[in-house]
């Protein structure tokens, strides 16, 4: 799972960045600081990962992650190149999600480059320059199959119809996401407003409800995920020592941080959910879609695993929680055998049977 993260200059997302992975991404008070994406691996935190260290005591423990590419400030313009816009717009194309981080601290030493806070206009022009670039796509694309529809060929004729209805939206202003087309037809067209959005306000720690509410608003129009985070304080967290974090966090009246909450949203936003393996090697969580059957979920691990699948013995992480053993689980019978048809749940703890 590869997240892009966008926005305009100077709102902040190399500090997000950084404090997400952890890295040195470059964080400056300066436009297009960041020219060449930034990509960094983030792990997935799964409180029960840490259930099953203790009750196997594996060797390793792996977590499900993420990947967050850091793309360069959007300006007004982009599509047409202003600001290396068409450069940071390809890199766009390339991720799975996109959060779209609204400035809404104030800040005179940072400056603001169209001038101040306004998460509506700073949203909407992100949103026309991601449809302007679509709209450009999809002319291209109409064109080299407009021939072949008109001579008869019935697959250019389908074809042809969704890319009218998506043309005839991003003209009207509106995400292809919006259109009520099938995720795999948009899929098909590599389009920058198919792609889920979750809308990140950066904060400071003293934030104006009326912009909070006003982006929240704006996420809930268009669908999309939301949260607010103060991007300064992440990074202060991730300073200090692991165990100095949950006094600090239980001091601000923190849960989780907004980092962990965004990865949250991030998986919810694509539809995933994990399953987890278990044993004295190895304690790991695995990413899918939801709704993937046992032997889709197999083949995650191995390719062999899948083509070979006989069949899964699953059961629940809330029962090895509650009876703290393996041995304990098969013996009250909660340990069962699932064949191919077996849709995957949140939170199945596996092992696969496989033959080749």
């Amino acid at each position: 799972m590869e997240i892009g993260i966008v926005g305009l200059p100077n709102v902040g997302k190399s500090t997000l960045f950084n404090a997400l992975t952890s890295g040195h991404a470059a964080s400056s008070n300066y436009p297009f600081t960041t020219i060449e994406p930034n990509v960094g691996i983030v792990l997935v935190p799964d409180p029960r990962l840490t259930r099953l260290t203790e009750i196997f005591k594996p060797a390793k423990v792996t977590p499900a992650a993420v990947r967050f590419v850091d793309i360069a400030g959007l300006v007004k313009g982009a599509s047409q190149g202003e600001g290396l816009g068409n450069q940071f717009l390809s890199h766009i194309r390339e991720v799975d999600a996109i959060i779209n981080l609204v400035r809404l601290f104030k800040d005179p030493d940072v400056v603001h480059t169209m001038g101040s806070v306004d998460p509506q206009r700073d949203v909407e022009v992100i949103e026309t320059e991601l449809i302007l670039a679509d709209l450009a796509s999809m002319e291209k694309q109409v064109e080299r199959v407009e021939g072949k529809a008109k001579a008869g060929d019935k697959a250019s004729r389908e074809a042809l119809e969704a890319m009218s209805k998506i043309k005839k939206g991003l003209e009207e202003g509106k995400p292809a996401r919006s259109l009520g087309l099938s995720k795999e037809i948009l899929k098909t067209y590599s389009l920058l407003t198919s792609k889920p959005e979750l809308f990140v306000g950066n904060t400071n720690e003293n934030p104006d409800p009326k912009d909070i509410q006003a982006l929240e608003n704006l996420a809930r129009e268009r669908g999309a995920g939301y949260l607010n985070l103060c991007g300064k304080l992440e990074a202060e967290i991730l300073q200090l020592p692991p165990e100095e974090r949950p006094a600090f966090m239980a001091e601000l009246g923190m849960k989780q941080t907004g980092l962990e909450r965004a990865i949250v949203e991030a998986y919810k936003l694509l539809n995933l959910i994990s399953f987890l393996t278990a044993g004295p090697k190895e304690v790991r969580a695995w990413t899918i879609v939801r709704g993937w059957k046992a032997p889709q979920a197999a083949g995650v691990i191995h390719t062999d695993f899948e083509k070979g699948f006989i069949r899964a013995e699953v059961y629940s992480f809330s029962d090895i929680d509650r009876l703290a053993s393996e041995l304990a689980v098969r013996e009250k019978g909660l340990m069962r055998s699932e064949g191919k048809e077996y849709v995957m749940k949140d939170g199945d703890v596996c092992n696969f049977k496989f033959n080749v």
